[in-house]
């Protein structure tokens, strides 16, 4: 029988239907947009692609100190949990030693049978034996009483050791996990460089190694790079005692400097026989350095020990203004203590830069300005 059901309206007229349709495209269009725009990287000039670039290596260097800073504390933090496990295993040994030496008098006292002294004196049948036997046993005794006083503090110490280790290995972990996450906010920081570089045509990356070298250039006084600056921390190129130029760091012409002491010359001709090796992060050499790393091993060379980051090494001697530098003095950039080169006269220094520029002489505005420390 057919069925005589009207048909299912929609509750929408055929005008009302196709206005609906044309919202719900533009909403889904609209969304789409926002969407793609939220996740779409525009494209960037060269420019800013440089800036960006720039602010991902001053944000990895500041996270490599943090990262030196992390590796410093595990290393005591392992070496101190390494002293106490060791010598917790020498107080065990002796502690096996004195416990074997109660168990031979225990074995001892159980042959003789331990019976009481008056009944022995009453069995034997020279008095005078008994009494020197008398007098050993006292001293077995004497012995005994030691040999327990020994194991009682034995155990004491190993107590207090163990305590202390579980304490060490608790310090140890922390800063272990606080290395892993600085050497990954690092790595994140360089590979967003690295992509951002990627992204680049070879006529934009070209645009951008010229204009970083036309930077350099620009800053460094009578030329650039190691060539230009070989006289800048000695007259004959050789120790950093005598500049010729004059000291522009603080903007104007001050004369000839010469370096404080034969410590800082010595600095300075280890840090100039490093040019042109690679920048690694926590590196201290040899064949490679971070900022921090080359400072400490041009003053490791002098003679001098220094700590191992940036934001402890400014406080390693004594503050002098940029006006007073001289060479040798450690000056230092960025409003955190971030970067930090070996100063050579002339408004120069030489630094560790970042990834991809090795070890090499550059002005100290290069980067803002932070204080100057001088050591040795």
């Amino acid at each position: 029988m057919a069925s005589h059901r009207k048909p299912r309206q929609s509750p929408l007229g055929g005008q009302a239907v196709r206005t609906a349709a044309t919202l719900a495209l533009a909403s889904a269009a609209t969304t789409t947009l926002f969407e793609g725009s939220g996740h779409a990287d525009p494209r960037l000039t060269t420019a800013q692609v440089k800036a960006k670039v720039d602010r991902l290596y001053e944000e990895a260097g500041a996270a490599t100190e943090k990262y030196n800073g992390a590796k410093e504390k595990a290393d005591e933090a392992r070496a101190a949990f390494d002293r106490l496990r060791d010598e917790a295993a020498r107080r065990t040994q002796r502690l096996n030693t004195a416990r074997d030496g109660l168990g031979a008098m225990a074995a001892a006292q159980y042959r003789s049978g331990g019976l009481d002294p008056a009944v022995q004196l009453a069995l034997t049948s020279d008095p005078d034996e008994y009494l020197e036997r008398a007098a050993l046993a006292e001293k077995a005794g004497d012995r005994q009483a030691a040999a327990v006083t020994a194991v009682r503090r034995e155990l004491g110490a190993i107590r207090q050791l163990r305590a202390e280790s579980a304490g060490r290995l608790t310090a140890l972990r922390t800063h272990e996990a606080e290395l892993r996450r600085q050497k990954t906010t690092v790595l994140d920081k360089l590979e967003t460089a690295r992509k951002l570089l990627a992204r680049l045509t070879a006529e934009e990356r070209a645009r951008y190694d010229a204009a970083v070298a036309a930077r350099d250039t620009a800053r460094t006084p009578e030329g650039s790079g190691t060539a230009g600056a070989a006289t800048a921390d000695g007259a004959d190129g050789a120790d950093g005692a005598t500049p010729t130029r004059a000291d522009r760091s603080s903007g104007g012409e001050r004369g000839p400097v010469t370096a404080p002491n034969t410590r800082a010359s010595q600095a300075i001709s280890f840090a100039r026989a490093q040019l042109g090796k690679p920048y690694v992060w926590g590196a201290t050499g040899p064949s490679a350095f971070d900022c921090s790393g080359l400072t400490q091993a041009a003053w490791r060379a002098a003679g001098v020990s220094l700590p191992r980051t940036t934001y402890t090494q400014i406080n390693a001697g004594r503050r002098v203004s940029r006006s007073q530098l001289a060479p040798g003095d450690l000056v230092f950039f960025y409003s955190g203590i971030s970067h930090v080169g070996l100063y050579i006269g002339g408004g120069q220094m030489i630094h560790a830069p970042r990834p991809g520029a090795p070890v090499r002489v550059a002005p100290i505005d290069e980067m803002p300005f932070a204080g100057a420390t001088r050591v040795g």
